[in-house]
């Protein structure tokens, strides 16, 4: 079994999706704290300039986006799947639970007592990361807070009423990736003390209770700069390759950003490409030569013309 290091921080939802898969798949885990604002030194020398949080990594090997890391997690452990072959719509509703629900669910727990409860009424905290959230998400459209208060109340009466019919979980009776998409955005409305938007929803409730009491599997602390010693002394495991049909080749320079938010370019050497991933080979000063993954899904890969023959 591979090392598992999780790059994240407490009060990340996205964080707390990976936390609670790993709880499900009883697999053990490394702990590296990073910094919730920039600069985040560590994490741009593995990833090459992708800032958002959290990071799967094993050995040279870095996961970018939850959707692809719980695909990394399924295939060393298998079971409990989180990919039920009978539930083939479930990874489109994590697609959408993963954004649509997600930015909700995080204007309506920004609001300012939200925010209050998240950082302790630390108004410096607030502030700085609100100037960073600012930054990173410059050019996104969100859901103003009425809008926000007005869809998350719609989608959450149907979540309860999908849970009442359907139940235990969204998709029958047992947990799969649809769950784990869903339940990391409502954790932060609880963490933000604005639940009350749930009161009038029991399935709803019963169904938290259930998946936030699958946990989060031990986890032992890692140093930031440990992690990147131990990618620079790892090889990446061998590229998936670049499938025909695709418009690409092996061996190009290429750039991947998120066409969402945080869309800062990664810049390397296209290895692996293929319907569901995108793989970069890069080299850093510290990290040294490492692969960088993304899913196909929410990223952009381009030709990098700006590159050196």
């Amino acid at each position: 079994m591979p090392d598992l290091i999780l790059h994240h921080f407490d009060i990340s939802p996205f964080s707390e999706k990976l936390r609670l898969i790993l709880g499900f798949k009883r697999l053990a885990w490394r702990s590296v704290k990073v910094p919730i604002v920039m600069p985040k030194p560590d994490v741009v020398a593995l990833t090459g300039g992708y800032r958002r949080t959290p990071l799967l990594q094993i050995g040279a090997d870095i996961y970018c986006d939850t959707a692809l890391a719980a695909r990394v997690l399924d295939a060393i452990e298998p079971v409990p799947t989180l990919y039920p072959e009978d539930q083939p719509l479930a990874p489109l509703f994590a697609q959408w639970a993963d954004s649509t629900l997600f930015w909700c669910a995080a204007v309506w727990a920004s609001q300012p007592a939200g925010a209050a409860a998240l950082f302790g009424n630390d108004m410096a905290a607030m502030q700085a990361f609100g100037a960073d959230r600012g930054a990173l998400t410059e050019g996104f459209r969100r859901p103003t807070l009425a809008d926000a208060a007005a869809q998350l109340r719609t989608q959450v009466t149907a979540l309860d009423a999908q849970l009442a019919q359907r139940g235990p979980y969204l998709f029958g009776a047992a947990p799969c990736i649809a769950d784990f998409a869903a339940v990391h955005s409502l954790w932060m409305v609880r963490c933000a003390k604005q639940d009350a938007v749930f009161a009038p929803h029991a399935a709803l409730a019963a169904w938290m209770e259930r998946m936030l009491a699958i946990g989060h599997a031990p986890s032992t602390p890692l140093d930031s700069a440990d992690a990147v010693a131990i990618a620079a002394a790892a090889t990446p495991a061998p590229a998936i390759g670049v499938a025909a049909g695709q418009g690409f080749e092996a061996g190009q320079a290429a750039i991947v950003c998120a066409t969402d938010y945080g869309t800062d370019p990664v810049r390397g050497t296209l290895v692996g490409l293929n319907a569901e991933q995108i793989t970069l080979a890069r080299d850093d000063a510290r990290a040294g030569h490492v692969h960088v993954h993304f899913p196909r899904h929410g990223f952009q890969l381009r030709k990098d013309k700006s590159a050196t023959p």
